[in-house]
């Protein structure tokens, strides 16, 4: 080797070397932009995309939610919990010993017990009962993990829902749906990460069971509109094109990077975040809407070709059409369940609308081999009374039940459940808990152990404390699990 050579070979070593922690950094920034995280010389304002896929702590058995919101509390001893020991009690008052410390909303504990009117039947190789109301989801019965043992401490319908979708009756405190997308971001870019499907009469709790509480707003339920088109502005006023529109947001983009470079608050970065989400829902979301390319047998199977089932019906394939494409939890909220009165024809109505549906759901995602990573959840805020709220006449139609927070019924499919089983017992009546209890911070607990989350661990700073979905209780329950 000459001289030259020698020189030659030192100057490109001296090079490499002298420029390595440039190289890094160029590949870090790669790394960082692939993720939305990088910072872009044409921006006061971090690139960062709050709905960018992240790692749960561990390998999840779930990757999507279907959450089945059936606001105003359903019935257990009259759909999934059947009780012919209320037959005994039929006309009578329960004893005070069972009585003496119990909260109801409406009625007094010295109400008469009414025994349910509905007939159970065996149903599926694993032999789960359920009530007349439910052929449909019934056929499903080896796919359901029906939990019994499901209890709270809120017996009025705000607090309660907002027990069960936010895990505290607290105003202001995030959802299940938000805490989930903040823990795992969405896998659809064009898409919300988080969508609210309404059917019926509003909820009690309303906005309250999707918000993001203090997490960022990015992380709220989108709502979707359940009465004419699910969303509205999808396409350009008259004169406006795409060019003309991408000018005026990247001016509002402008005027929102300064206000962000004054006041540093993420809520900005937020706001940025949603008007470029809009934006690129304006080509998604016709193409998720137009329900044209499913066979007419699907939407048969549905049960969109029905007046009753159809709004129900089309919320519960917008749900699987939307998983499909990434959205990481769709909540689909029914509402009018709350019979104090009228509770045989009003609960026959509210099945009527979403058992076909609810079933066609899975098994739409079966076939599709989605169920196994997609959690589907069917339940509401609390169960009814074994007791009567009579109404003015004898007529039993007429008759209804008061909330009952301390023994309902949920059921879970898919995404890491082991289906075809019955968790919890429930006593003759009905009323309290005797076997494998399940609180909602368990259910949460369960529910974020599927998508692959330590509960304890999924939290978020503020005022000075570390939050979580499970506040300060929860226990993942083993035995739901597959």
């Amino acid at each position: 080797m000459d001289f030259e050579e020698l020189k030659r070979i030192q100057s490109r070593r001296s090079f490499l070397q002298d420029c390595a922690g440039g190289l890094g950094s160029i590949a870090l920034w790669h790394l960082m932009r692939q993720e939305g995280r990088a910072g872009s010389h044409e921006s006061a304002i971090p690139n960062v995309n709050p709905l960018r896929p992240k790692l749960p702590h561990y390998t999840p058995k779930a990757r999507n939610v279907i959450f089945l919101f059936m606001a105003g509390a359903p019935s257990h001893i009259d759909l999934f919990d059947p009780k012919p020991a209320l037959a005994k009690w039929e006309g009578k008052s329960l004893p005070d010993s069972m009585t003496k410390e119990l909260r109801l909303a409406f009625i007094k504990p010295s109400a008469k017990v009414w025994a349910s009117p509905r007939v159970f039947t065996r149903h599926g190789e694993c032999g789960m009962e359920f009530s007349d109301f439910l052929p449909h989801t019934a056929a499903r019965a080896d796919d359901i993990c029906m939990i019994r043992s499901m209890h709270s401490e809120q017996f009025n319908h705000h607090p309660g829902q907002l027990m069960l979708n936010c895990g505290t009756p607290l105003v202001g405190r995030p959802s299940m749906g938000a805490w989930i997308t903040y823990g795992l971001g969405s896998e659809s870019q064009n898409l919300p990460g988080f969508a609210v499907l309404s059917s019926g009469p509003g909820s009690s709790a309303g906005s309250g069971n999707w918000s993001s509480g203090f997490l960022p707003s990015s992380y709220q339920g989108v709502p979707f509109r359940n009465t004419g088109s699910p969303l509205l502005h999808l396409s350009n006023l008259e004169g406006v094109n795409t060019e003309d529109q991408r000018a005026t947001l990247d001016a509002i983009r402008d005027l929102n990077e300064m206000a962000y470079s004054e006041a540093g608050d993420l809520e900005i970065a937020s706001r940025i975040a949603s008007y470029e989400l809009a934006f690129r829902m304006q080509s998604a979301g016709p193409e998720l809407l137009d329900f044209s390319s499913e066979p007419p047998k699907m939407l048969e199977m549905y049960g969109l070709n029905r007046e009753l089932t159809r709004p129900f019906a089309a919320n519960c394939l917008l749900a699987r059409r939307m998983v499909e494409r990434g959205v990481r939890f769709v909540q689909l909220v029914h509402s009018g369940w709350d019979q104090h009165s009228n509770l045989n024809p009003g609960h026959k109505k509210n099945c009527d609308i979403t058992d076909q549906p609810t079933a066609a759901l899975l098994t739409d995602l079966k076939q599709r081999g989605q169920l196994d990573e997609t959690l589907v959840i069917w339940g509401g805020e609390f169960g009814r009374t074994p007791m009567v709220q009579a109404q003015r006449d004898d007529k039993v139609d007429t008759w209804g039940r008061d909330h009952h927070p301390l023994a309902f019924s949920l059921w879970m499919a898919g995404g890491g459940i082991k289906g075809g089983q019955i968790v919890g017992r429930t006593d003759d009546l009905g009323f309290n808990v005797v076997e494998d209890k399940v609180h909602i911070h368990d259910l949460h607990a369960t529910i974020l152990h599927c998508l692959g989350f330590d509960h304890k661990r999924l939290t978020y700073r503020h005022m000075g404390r570390d939050f979580r979905l499970t506040d300060i209780a929860g226990t993942v329950r083993e035995k739901l699990l597959a």
